[in-house]
């Protein structure tokens, strides 16, 4: 009886397997025909099936800047970002996007090293990070024993500056993967998908009109009421909206 249980289980999951692929096939497929609204339907299929990936989010970002639904490309674009932040396609396909909304919100000035620290920690995902931290420090190991048991004077040397500037690696690398999984983890920014919110300076309809945001504007959430949250937009400006306004990305 196991045995055939066993054996029927196998079936299942061959067959789920199947089906999942041929759905992200004819999502292709659709996509490929120019069929957008269609390949977006299915992506969102193969994405609630099969799980998340940056490609299929990518993808389902393309189908919906083809139909002109920007808000939508914007929140898929970030969020096939979130798992792969080194890729270039997707970072220009969301700016692309991100010029076809209404809100153009200036950036408050940041120090060039705290821009410069962003970009770098943005090369590689948080699994890519972990495996330079292994790396760098498989390789200050090694320098370190070329400086504690070799005699030659270049070797040592060699072996203390090259295990040091590997250790930097290590620790930067270290602290760059454990960002971009917090990232992952603590989703704490959202997508505007509303055609426009007015946000208030309390958590309550009755609040004071502070000012309008429109479909497709990026918010960072930094707190939370009920069915309220507040916002911060890149210029500073923080207010209250409603949940039912944003998607976290």
């Amino acid at each position: 009886m196991k045995k055939v249980t066993a054996i029927i289980f196998a079936i299942l999951c061959c067959t789920h397997a199947s089906t999942g692929a041929a759905t992200l096939q004819e999502a292709d497929k659709a996509y490929g025909a120019q069929k957008y609204a269609e390949a977006a339907a299915m992506y969102e299929e193969v994405i609630a099936g099969q799980g998340t990936s940056p490609e299929v989010y990518y993808n389902l970002g393309n189908a919906y800047y083809k139909l002109q639904q920007y808000p939508q490309a914007i929140l898929n674009y970030e969020r096939a970002l979130l798992l792969s932040p080194g890729d270039e396609d997707i970072r220009f396909n969301l700016e692309l996007a991100r010029s076809k909304i209404t809100d153009k919100i200036d950036v408050i000035d940041r120090s060039f090293l705290s821009v410069w620290g962003d970009t770098l920690r943005n090369l590689c995902s948080s699994d890519a990070w972990s495996i330079v931290a292994i790396v760098a420090f498989i390789l200050f190991v090694a320098g370190a024993y070329f400086y504690f048991y070799f005699s030659a004077v270049w070797v040592r040397k060699a072996g203390f500056f090259g295990g040091l500037l590997f250790l930097v690696i290590s620790v930067s690398a270290n602290i760059f993967a454990y960002r971009q999984k917090e990232k992952l983890l603590n989703r704490n920014d959202a997508i505007i998908v509303s055609p426009s919110v007015t946000v208030k300076s309390s958590p309550a309809d009755s609040g004071t009109d502070l000012f309008i945001l429109h479909e497709g504007t990026k918010v960072k959430i930094t707190d939370k009421v009920g069915e309220w949250s507040e916002i911060r937009i890149d210029d500073g400006n923080t207010g209250w909206m409603q949940n039912s306004k944003m998607e976290i990305i």
